[in-house]
């Protein structure tokens, strides 16, 4: 059976880095989609973009493309998108799928939801670049694809892009708790991500916010989306079927 998957990159990504594992679940059958949202696309202005047209610019897309029965899938940051557009559309979806991916209370940002020293980083960063935010290498190498030899940690961070920060401080408008939600709900979690320090998990403190829940497990980083897009395939398949 072919199911309708839609694929939410988290920050510093496009659409097209989560191409490899979507090619994977279309050989599978299903049909499967990589939008950017705005605030990464090319031209956009990193100063001014934030949440709520990240949110938005995903409802347009899944109105324009007219979905319907969808499983969106929101992978880091993306969690907090797919959350806003659950909040906004939840006639065209079917499950929400979160892979180490932020869960929102209402009125939360993504900010309040990492360790202190991230946030000193970010706001540096910001203030220094026109409020975009980039990763270090080195944080990038150790904590989001600890799993991947140089050359291709390397490749990998020559294709991020900076990121609008006020997609980070701004806090999400949700009309109810997302576990209130009647929609099937799954979380991904990778062993090995550390880009939350484990004393900070993303499972079980975030997982647990979306109330009943199917949890699918698997080894590897924060980034499988280049270090092992099979694997991560097979689990978010795991994680979306009915």
């Amino acid at each position: 059976m072919s199911d309708t998957y839609v694929l939410v990159h988290g920050a510093w990504h496009t659409g097209n880095e989560l191409e490899a594992t979507a090619a994977h679940m279309r050989e599978a059958g299903h049909t499967v989609h990589c939008p950017t949202l705005a605030g990464n696309r090319p031209g956009d202005d990193r100063a001014t973009s934030d949440l709520s047209g990240a949110i938005e610019s995903l409802v347009s897309f899944l109105q324009e493309q007219d979905l319907r029965d969808v499983r969106l899938v929101g992978h880091s940051y993306g969690g907090m998108v797919i959350s806003g557009a659950a909040d906004r559309a939840p006639e065209r979806l079917r499950r929400l799928v979160y892979v180490n991916a932020f869960v929102p209370l209402d009125g939360q940002c993504l900010n309040d939801l990492v360790p202190p020293h991230y946030v000193t980083l970010f706001d540096a960063v910001a203030e220094a670049n026109g409020n975009a935010v980039t990763l270090p290498f080195e944080v990038w190498r150790e904590a989001f694809i600890n799993d991947a030899d140089l050359a291709l940690a390397k490749s990998s961070y020559g294709k991020l892009n900076p990121h609008p920060y006020r997609t980070f401080t701004e806090k999400i408008q949700l009309r109810g708790p997302l576990a209130a939600l009647a929609l099937g709900k799954s979380y991904v979690n990778c062993r090995q991500d550390t880009a939350m320090p484990h004393g900070l998990p993303w499972h079980p403190r975030l997982s647990e916010r979306l109330g009943l829940f199917r949890l699918v497990e698997c080894d590897g980083s924060h980034e499988m989306w280049f270090s092992n897009p099979s694997v991560l395939a097979q689990a978010i398949l795991a994680a979306g079927r009915d």
